[in-house]
């Protein structure tokens, strides 16, 4: 008797797409590397069920359910692989109704009818056409059709026919690949086998040939076939010519046989595998030698890279056997961005997301303008995938779009955002736009409630060139230390300044401009959910009537306004008049709506001179 391995294993395999699938006991893992170089794995548990367990336990028929499952399985992993080097497509409607109506998955079906189509072929190349050549060297009135030299004819004729088909195929660049990962496959397991560590300078110096090999199981059908199929035919010599007569008849009623005798064929190939290759024993050597001689064929030398894939995958499915536990893994697979991004709306829609948040996602973080997204063949690598999948599982979480992509743009600036203060809204560019136009050369300027700084920043870069100075004030460390950062990312010369409304303000200013809080309390708890549960509320309490800041706004701002000064302030939808009832005082108020037809602004002059005032009260959509 032979030395016996070290460490005895129930994981086999197969090579696939640039990768290596290993089965264990109860799961599988398929580790690929994808175009960008990563090895990613894929796994899925087995069916493991107790009826499942009583058929594995049957002599013959545990081989015939292996090999049909194994068939099944292989397809879908060749699939899976494929797709992580391009876009598996979004679902058609019909795969959509046959989901939803007939629980129906068409790509598995699509799978199955593969397999299918495959078994079919290997038929017709394997069985039929050595069953016709054969024929035409045997002539029905030599009457040798049923004898051991036929079936031994027809046996060389189909292993020719499948050393033909292996030499062609291996023509194929792709497939002298899949041989490559063969031979990793078979040198990670004999690393395992022999007790070394799996390394891929381990696993380099084992064989590329095993004895569990695929190819060694389809040489003992072949064998294995004609001592079968010898005694079919003699069945056939004996009883078949009694009842039919016509030879073509003879031919097809053979083949159907045959083919019912297949599963009884692989049945006992199968047991034959597992005695050849549960024993180490030199004396089996030569029943073994066939198979391997086949395998010079199916395998070749990996690279270490190629190694490494196997051996990802080796660890993997024995960690799944080992830990019931653990979960499965998915491929990420390269997405076209118009496929990515529609698939990206139906799963907003359904946590009634704005299908347009999709959008800004997938452009900003693709570089494809959002009006060619729904045209785009822009190929997103996994990476790529992976990333925008990471920003979308926050979204989907609630937390507000541009918090997730860091920045927006506000009139012509780039606006760093997180949770420190509010996201700039559309409507607040407006705001910063009549403040740009109503400062002169050498204006003081006041962003009151700054947040982010994104209207001070804005009026220091467009009012830079009327040497204005800009000063922004907040009572949150935190939203000015955002402010400090956005005004130095845009190149912005801006004095910030901490203080609760006008407690540390000193002097005075020609504009003072303020956004400031004006929800109303009771209200807070409607927002969306991405507004309440993640910007800062104090910069939305307004109080109880979300007036409170408008009210200290008239009192304290006059003080600090120059002669001439003037006030822009921003208020909900519906509160503009409210807020200009409340600047009585002021010598002229306005009320300037949105580009919505929204009144949304209101202006208050402190003393105007006739003409700066006429000037300042010339503002396209006002109503006073």
């Amino acid at each position: 008797m032979g030395k016996k391995k070290e460490n005895r294993t129930y994981i086999g395999g197969q090579a696939v797409l640039e990768g290596v699938m290993m089965r264990g006991k109860t799961a599988y893992a398929t580790a690929v590397r994808d175009p960008e170089g990563h090895i990613q794995v894929e796994s899925r548990r087995l069916n493991t069920s107790k009826a499942m367990k009583r058929v594995n336990k049957i002599p013959l028929v545990r081989g015939v359910v292996s090999f049909v499952s194994s068939l099944v399985t292989g397809s879908k992993i060749l699939m899976r692989s494929a797709a992580v080097y391009g876009d598996e497509g979004e679902p058609s409607k019909f795969e959509k109704w046959c989901q939803e109506k007939l629980h129906l998955n068409v790509m598995s079906a699509v799978s199955f009818v593969a397999t299918l189509i495959g078994v079919l072929l290997a038929v017709g190349l394997f069985v039929a056409l050595p069953m016709f050549l054969s024929n035409l060297f045997f002539p029905e009135e030599t009457g040798l059709r049923y004898g051991i030299g036929y079936n031994l004819v027809q046996g060389g004729l189909r292993l020719l026919i499948f050393l033909i088909y292996i030499v062609a195929i291996t023509a194929m660049k792709d497939i002298r690949r899949v041989f490559m990962y063969h031979g990793a496959e078979h040198k990670t397991i004999t690393c395992f086998e022999r007790g070394m560590e799996l390394t891929p300078e381990n696993a380099k110096t084992c064989s590329r040939l095993h004895d569990r090999c695929g190819t060694t199981f389809l040489f003992l059908v072949m064998a294995i076939s004609i001592v079968v199929f010898s005694v079919v035919n003699w069945i056939c010599d004996a009883y078949l010519n009694l009842f039919v007569y016509n030879e073509v008849a003879n031919y097809f009623i053979q083949f159907a046989i045959k083919i019912l005798f297949l599963p009884l064929v692989a049945g006992i190939s199968y047991e034959v595998l597992k005695l050849l290759a549960k024993s180490q024993s030199k004396w089996l050597i030569p029943l073994k030698a066939p198979g391997f001689a086949l395998q010079l064929l199916t395998t070749r030398e990996p690279t270490e890279d190629m190694l490494e894939v196997a051996i990802a995958a080796f660890r993997k499915v024995a960690a799944l056997d080992a830990d019931p536990s653990m979960p499965e893994e998915s491929f990420v697979v390269s997405r076209t961005v118009k496929n990515y991004v529609q698939e990206l709306k139906e799963r907003f829609a359904e946590k009634d997301i704005d299908a347009s948040d999709a959008e800004w996602l997938v452009s900003l973080r693709s570089g494809v303008p959002r009006s060619e997204l729904a045209s785009s063949d822009k190929l997103l690598v996994p990476s790529a995938v992976r990333a925008l999948d990471a920003l979308a599982e926050e979204r989907l979480k609630g937390r507000p779009l541009w918090y997730i992509l860091g920045s927006t743009d506000f009139y012509g600036c780039e606006i760093k955002t997180d949770e420190r203060a509010l996201i700039p809204r559309p409507e607040t560019e407006l705001l910063a736009e009549l403040a740009v136009k109503a400062a002169k050369e050498g204006d003081a300027l006041l962003d009151m409630c700054t947040g982010s700084g994104c209207i001070a920043v804005a009026l220091a870069k467009y009012c830079a060139d009327r040497h204005v100075s800009v000063t922004a004030a907040d009572k949150s460390t935190e939203a000015l230390a955002l402010a400090a950062e956005n005004a130095a990312a845009n190149g912005a010369e801006v004095r910030l300044l901490e203080s609760d409304l006008f407690a540390s303000v000193e002097g005075t200013f020609d504009i003072i401009v303020c956004n400031p809080p004006y929800v109303k309390r009771d209200d807070l708890a409607d927002l969306q959910r991405e507004v309440r549960d993640y910007e800062p509320l104090s910069a939305l309490d307004g109080g109880e009537d979300g007036l409170d800041f408008y009210r200290r706004l008239t009192a304290e701002a006059p003080a600090h306004l120059k002669e001439g000064g003037m006030l822009l302030v921003e208020c909900g939808a519906g509160q503009a008049r409210d807020v200009a009832q409340l600047f009585c005082s002021f010598a002229r108020v306005s009320i300037i709506r949105d580009y919505a037809g929204i009144e949304r602004f209101v202006r208050a002059v402190v003393q105007p001179k006739a003409a700066a005032a006429d000037e300042r009260t010339s503002s396209k959509g006002e109503a006073e």
